[in-house]
């Protein structure tokens, strides 16, 4: 039995190697499709660099944007804070009464108010255009209340505008105050 036994184990151990050289065989030819050859490795190194310079380039004109809005936001802040000293010399100017003794004055508050609001002119700063009898528009104007219509042909529109807005560039840092007629 012993030979028949040894017989045995050489069969397995044939079948044990033949199989061991087909599975490295199967290895080699994955390990062969793997390696990809070379215009194929330049063209992905192509596809990435393209990709990485087209996500600078976003991040390039972001930021310029972003830093653009800063600057505008920041002046707007300002312009902002500067208003209530704008209402300040227009009420200051129309309380002044006229008179000899107090026209000096006036005009010193009226050039400084003058001075003063050109260099926020210059700055962009600008008023909102609102009389009396413009229809009412919600997205120009901010209704403070409504009183019953003097005529009718005032109903909708703006009866007494109560606070000047404003508007820096195109954007809209106040919205004038009005009272509009039912």
């Amino acid at each position: 039995m012993s030979k028949k036994e040894e017989i045995k184990d050489e069969v397995l151990k044939n079948e044990q190697e033949t199989a061991q050289v087909e599975e490295n065989q199967e290895v080699e030819v994955e390990v062969e499709k793997e390696a990809p050859s070379a215009e194929e490795l330049l063209q992905t190194e192509k596809d990435k660099f393209l990709r990485l310079f087209a996500e600078f380039e976003n991040y390039k004109k972001r930021t310029a944007k972003e830093r653009i809005e800063l600057f505008k936001t920041a002046g707007q802040e300002l312009m902002t804070s500067l208003l209530p000293i704008v209402d300040d010399f227009e009420r200051a100017l129309t309380h002044i009464e006229e008179s000899k003794e107090t026209e000096e004055l006036r005009k010193g508050v009226l050039l400084i108010s003058q001075k003063f609001y050109n260099t926020l002119e210059q700055k962009g700063l600008s008023k909102v255009a609102t009389n009396v009898g413009d229809t009412f528009d919600a997205e120009i104007h901010e209704a403070i209340t409504q009183i019953p219509a003097p005529s009718d042909d005032l109903k909708g529109k703006v009866i007494d505008c109560i606070e000047k807005g404003y508007k820096l560039g195109d954007k809209v840092i106040r919205y004038p105050k009005v009272v509009i007629g039912q």
